[in-house]
Formats: C-alpha cells, sequence, structure tokens
C-alpha cells in the first residue's frame, strides 16, 4: 500500500501533550490500531464537542462515463416504496477476431442457420432475486450516433433501434450461477453465470452473407466495414421484476453473440459455430430513476436544514453539508475532526442495502467545482474489489453500522491558516478522481463497481434524536 506522510502544520507549542499528536499522521478511535495516539479527553487540556451539520437533498448530475471494463446493470426495480423505481439497459458493440477470414467459408456452403444466441456475463445483482425479470434485444440504428469513440454518461438519452425485436428472456436472477448443460454435436459445454437470449436466425442470415471484400457488404473486411452493417445491440428491460442485473459485455469469456451453422466442406456435412465478442470502445449503460416515496418528498421540499438525507448509488442525488460552526473555531489544536452519518431503518432496507461506501468532497463558492480532501487521504493502488480503501479519510460502512470521515487536517487548517470554510458533498459516484500530495498525481479511484447499487437514508443535520443526527465530532487542545 501506498501512501503520504505528511505531517500537519506547526502551529504553536504550548502543551506538551500537544506535540505529538497533531504531528501524527494515524489518529483513530479507541476501537481501531493506534488507539493510543488521541489524547485523553480531560476536559481541561483535551476537550471533545459536537458540531451541528446543516443538510440538504439536492439531485445529482452525474458526469461518470462508462468505460469498457465497467460491469452494467441491467432491469427494472418497481418494488423500492422509499425511492421509487429505476432502470437499466445496455448498449455495446461487437467484432469479430479473425478480420479478412470468412468464418461461413463461403454463402454458398452454408447449408442451414441452425441458431443464434446472445450471451451475457453475469456477475451480481441487487434486488429481489426471485422477481422474474425480461430483457429484449434490439439492433441499434445507424442514425443512432451511437459510436466507439465516445465514452457515455449514465443518463444518455436512449440510442435510436431499428427493426423488430431480435430476441428475448424471462429469468429469475438466482438461477443465473447455476451450471448449465449445452449440448451440441459431439460438444458438451458447462455454463455458469450466463444468460443466454435465443436471437431470430434471420441475423445468423444477414451475416452469412458479408464477405472479405473491400466494398460495402465486406463485414469480415474490417472493423469499420462491419460496424457500417451492424452498428451494435440494444438490451432492454422490461417494467416488471424488482431486480437489477449486472452484466459484463467486456467479458469475452461468456459476453458472445454466437451463430451456429452446418456447412458443406469436401462434401461432408459439418456443425460449427462462430463468436462476435465486445471491442474495446462503443458501450454504454444508460440508467434511468424515478425518485417515488420518502426520497421524492425530500427532493421536491423547501427546507434549509433536512432531518433526513437520501443517497441512492449512482445516478442519484447527494447530501450538501454545511458546517457553520467551524467559521468562529481559533486558535486550536485539532486531534480529530469526523464527520458521523447514521444510517435511518427505512422499508425495504433488507431487499434494498445500503451502499458499502459513501464519499465526500467539497464544493467551491460558486459551486461550479469540486474539492476533495486532499492531505486527509491515504489511498491504496489496489483496486481490485473496486472499493476505495482509505484508512484515515473514511467513507466505508462501520461495524457500528456508521459511515464516519476524518477531516482534521481540513479543519486544522481552516483554524491556522482561515482558510474557506466550504460546503461538503455527500454521495456515491461509480468512481472519481483525487489528488496525491505525496505523488504529485491525479489518481482515479473506484467508489463501486456497481452503478445503481445500493441506497441508504441518513438522519439529517435536523434529526429529531441528536444523538443520531448527522454533526462533525471535535477533539481539540486550545492554544
Amino acid at each position: 500500500m501506498k501512501y503520504t506522510k505528511n505531517a500537519f502544520p506547526v502551529i504553536a507549542i504550548v502543551l506538551a501533550v500537544a506535540i505529538l499528536f497533531p504531528a501524527c499522521r494515524k489518529i483513530n478511535d479507541a476501537t481501531e490500531l493506534g488507539s493510543g495516539l488521541i489524547p485523553p479527553i480531560d476536559n481541561i487540556n483535551t476537550f471533545e464537542t459536537f458540531l451541528d451539520i446543516e443538510s440538504d437533498n439536492l439531485l445529482y448530475n452525474d458526469t461518470n462515463k462508462v468505460y469498457y471494463a465497467d460491469l452494467h446493470a441491467l432491469g427494472y426495480i418497481s418494488g423500492d416504496t422509499e425511492f421509487g423505481t429505476t432502470k437499466g439497459e445496455s448498449y455495446f458493440n461487437i467484432s469479430y477476431s479473425n478480420y479478412l477470414i470468412n468464418p461461413f467459408y463461403n454463402k454458398d456452403s452454408v447449408i442451414a442457420i441452425d441458431s443464434v444466441v446472445l450471451s451475457l456475463g453475469y456477475d451480481s445483482y441487487y434486488g429481489d432475486t426471485s422477481s422474474v425479470q425480461t430483457v429484449r434485444v434490439y439492433e441499434l440504428a445507424q442514425t443512432s450516433g451511437f459510436n466507439d469513440t465516445t465514452l457515455y454518461k449514465y443518463n444518455q438519452a436512449d440510442f435510436l433501434t431499428t427493426g423488430s425485436e431480435l430476441g428475448s428472456k424471462s429469468f429469475q436472477v438466482k438461477n443465473l450461477n447455476d451450471t448449465i448443460l449445452h449440448i451440441r454435436k459431439r460438444d458438451t459445454t458447462k455454463l455458469v453465470n450466463v444468460l443466454r437470449i435465443p436471437l431470430v436466425n434471420t441475423l445468423g442470415t444477414r451475416f452469412m452473407n458479408y464477405d472479405t471484400t473491400f466494398s460495402a457488404n465486406g463485414g469480415f473486411r474490417s472493423d469499420s466495414i462491419l460496424k457500417t452493417l451492424f452498428r451494435g445491440l440494444a438490451i432492454k428491460a422490461d417494467n416488471s421484476g424488482n431486480a437489477l442485473t449486472y452484466i459484463s459485455p467486456s467479458d469475452n469469456s461468456n459476453t458472445r453473440l454466437t451463430i451456429y451453422f452446418q456447412v458443406k466442406k469436401n462434401g461432408i456435412i459439418d456443425t460449427t459455430s462462430v463468436d462476435f465478442q465486445h471491442s474495446s470502445g462503443g458501450q454504454a449503460n444508460i440508467i434511468r430513476r424515478t425518485p417515488g416515496g420518502g426520497w421524492n418528498n425530500y427532493l421536491t421540499n423547501t427546507g434549509t436544514n433536512d432531518d433526513l438525507l437520501y443517497i441512492p448509488g449512482t445516478p442519484g442525488s447527494y447530501g450538501l453539508l454545511r458546517i457553520p460552526a467551524l467559521d468562529t473555531f481559533r486558535n486550536v489544536v485539532v486531534h480529530r475532526a469526523e464527520i458521523i452519518a447514521n444510517p435511518i431503518r427505512t422499508a425495504g432496507d433488507d431487499m434494498f442495502p445500503h451502499q458499502q461506501a459513501l464519499f465526500l468532497d467539497r464544493v467551491s463558492a460558486t459551486g461550479d467545482s469540486l474539492l476533495t480532501f486532499d492531505a486527509d487521504m491515504l489511498l491504496s493502488n489496489n483496486f481490485t474489489n473496486y472499493t476505495y480503501e482509505i484508512n484515515t479519510f473514511g467513507g466505508l460502512i462501520k461495524s457500528d453500522s456508521t459511515y464516519r470521515f476524518n477531516i482534521s487536517r481540513y479543519v486544522q487548517s481552516m483554524v491556522t491558516n482561515r482558510t474557506a470554510n466550504y460546503k461538503m458533498r455527500l454521495y456515491t459516484p461509480v468512481r472519481t478522481f483525487v489528488f496525491s500530495p505525496g505523488y504529485n498525481a491525479i489518481n482515479q479511484i473506484y467508489v463501486t463497481d456497481q452503478p445503481g447499487y445500493g441506497r441508504v437514508v441518513l438522519a439529517g443535520g435536523s434529526y429529531i434524536n441528536p444523538a443520531k443526527r448527522l454533526r462533525m465530532r471535535l477533539v481539540y487542545s486550545k492554544l
């Protein structure tokens, strides 16, 4: 793990105990490693107080874009009475791996198209796994504007399709990780974590008629010509079911368009197949949320300090936080300044669990740019599980079911250098970018790899129970 070792600014030396603790990088709670680094709170030398936080619910104009290796949320959530409905649709192109070689040998040798199947690699789910989902496959229109050079946002407008439905499949998410025996002549394959959707044979006939010539029909000549003949696939969900299924278009082992056909070679009839897979670039995952229940009520109210914050996994909304009392805090050594957020139990939590991580950044005075808490972060370069691991900053849900954010350096700088008291944004992006001072570089970190996953209701700044209220815990010594 790589991390920065910047010390707190040296501001004064009054108490001997205050020399050690502000300069220490690892300041932790009593339940964590390094608990002895926070001085005991004796109300003589060291004090503890809680500062009120004002909070508002605001819609988030998500700027996250869908990358080639990202998971796609596919499906429909209809039964979340607290947050409303969510719908996810997937779009991606396909490519051929051996251009200049005709996989059908020549169209005159093909006796029949046996079947055409779209296989989608299944990764995970969110919601009710027993609900029945139905997805339908369409062809992207050449006039849709869909291309392989643009990174599309999750709020991208729907892409135009052409022709009638190519195929459909109804399924229960809980069955997708069952092993399926796929038996064909001289070949038995065990498939797991795959959603297989049968498509119309006429699609196979179209591909069979492509050739390797440098012409308008030369689909097997180059990728660019193939895209002019077949722009890509649109997988859409019916407004039924109660879950999101996460598929991986870039999983070339499980995601593919397969055409099974019979061909006559040297007088012998053989059954074979050809695969087309998603190539790098040319993908989109459109996620539509329709706020309902409490979430919609709090988004449309006119209050300035909400008692509840509704934070769905991106795309969705965010909590805007303000800590007015920090404007008057001066002449102290900050040992710990952390924001504590408590989830509140709501209907549907068992089926729609909380996201594992939230993210906190700052909003500029003009409201048109965001700033991360750079100096507080201890970043991990291990992104294999696509969650950010920030040991000192926080964000991962803790064992006491709270989300906590250590902004000690930021508060100390504000107290010492009279820097601005920014508003803050609490939300769950798929990924974000932070500046790492120790490496003088911009790092991209993932907060989640599952768009649309998770939703949590937090006690806001005016929540009825002060012990659960969104607040800042401040441990400090006076100068």
